[in-house]
Parts: structure tokens; C-alpha cells; sequence
């Protein structure tokens, strides 16, 4: 009851503060298994990307994050683990024999849909940094679950760097066309088409 209250909670106040808006362009709000890969340009992106989705497709789509970052105090445990539901990873490579991509592996075949950033940091300057290799990785091995593009418009500015309350600006997440999976394709050429896909979603301003 306190993780649904508080998730409430959040998701209110993330569309409150930036008064944002899911543009569904190139697919639907449906309950399909999705891998919604996005720009990263501030830390509440995945908080916003999240509250974005209909109640029905939040509840089975699950971010991933670094274990490192969510792990440090009881605080962010709980909502990483009871609210988000979150999918952590081992940034750090604690284990190098292991096998990073596996905690998200685990979750597609559990059926979950996962929220990633490719560009593996936050950029904070136009355009897009290139893509970590995970995100071929995954499509390679779970060819059936679609990837959907989410380009976040504005919220870097609604909640600067150094500013403690945000800026009346509206942010959009425009959701784009599904990336087909191309089994011929190398890795580098998914990447870069991956990213054109991505680029393509963004406001002329942006």
C-alpha cells in the first residue's frame, strides 16, 4: 500500500512540475513488450519516461539503473526496489566474469518491458552521445520484443543544473515507430541506425 501511494505520489508530482505530455507518433499505448530506450540528460528522466505510461504498462515496465547509484542508502533501496521496481546493473563490474546484461535478460524473460538510456551517462549537451553496445546486445537476443524510441524534450530545463525549483516549461516525450531487428546488420550499423531513430524524434530545438 505505501509503495502504490507513494509511486502515486511521484508520478502526480512528475507531471505537475513539468507539465508533461506522452506523444504517442509512432506507436500506441498498448501492453506490448517494449524496450523504450531514451536520450539521458538529467537524472529524472527515467521518473518522468515512467509516470508517462499508462498506469496498465507502468506497472509491467520496470528501469534500469545502476546498482552503484541506487544501493547507497535505505531511502533510494525502497524506491528503487518497491516503487520503481527497478532493474539494477553492476556498472562497476564487481564480478568481472559475469555477465552485465543478465538482470535485464532476466526481467524480458519474465515478460517486463524495461526503460534503458544507451548513451550510458547524461549528456548535457544537444544531440546524443554514440550508444553503449548493450543495446544491441539485448535486441540480439531478445529479437522479439520491440524497441521503441523516446526522445525527452526540455526537461534538462525545467530542472537546471544549480536550481532548486523548476522552470514553467513544458516537456514532451515523443514516442517513436518500432526498430525493426535486422539479423544480417552488424553492430555498429544497429547502433547508428538505433540512434538516427532516436535523433529523429527530437524537436527541431533540441
Amino acid at each position: 500500500m505505501l509503495a502504490s501511494l507513494t509511486a502515486f505520489a511521484i508520478t502526480s508530482t512528475a507531471r505537475l512540475l513539468t507539465g508533461a505530455r506522452a506523444l504517442w507518433l509512432g506507436c500506441t499505448a498498448q501492453p506490448v513488450q517494449r524496450l523504450y530506450y531514451a536520450n539521458h540528460s538529467s537524472h529524472g528522466d527515467f521518473v518522468l519516461l515512467w509516470a508517462s505510461l499508462p498506469e496498465e504498462l507502468r506497472r509491467t515496465t520496470r528501469p534500469v539503473a545502476g546498482a552503484d547509484y541506487w544501493r547507497r542508502d535505505k531511502l533510494r533501496r525502497y524506491l528503487i526496489d518497491k516503487v520503481f521496481n527497478g532493474v539494477l546493473i553492476d556498472r562497476e563490474r564487481s564480478s568481472p566474469g559475469g555477465n552485465p546484461l543478465q538482470p535485464m535478460l532476466d526481467a524480458l524473460d519474465n515478460g517486463d518491458s524495461l526503460i534503458l538510456f544507451p548513451e550510458g551517462t547524461r549528456n548535457l549537451e544537444d544531440g546524443l552521445l554514440p550508444f553503449k553496445s548493450g543495446l544491441y546486445h539485448l535486441a540480439k537476443a531478445r529479437p522479439q520484443v520491440e524497441l521503441i524510441p523516446v526522445w525527452i524534450a526540455n526537461l534538462n530545463r525545467v530542472m537546471p543544473k544549480g536550481r532548486a525549483l523548476p522552470l514553467p516549461l513544458l516537456c514532451t516525450l515523443s514516442f517513436g515507430a518500432p526498430l525493426p531487428w535486422l539479423e544480417s546488420e552488424s553492430k555498429q550499423a544497429f547502433l547508428e541506425r538505433a540512434r538516427n531513430a532516436l535523433l529523429a524524434m527530437a524537436p527541431e530545438e533540441a
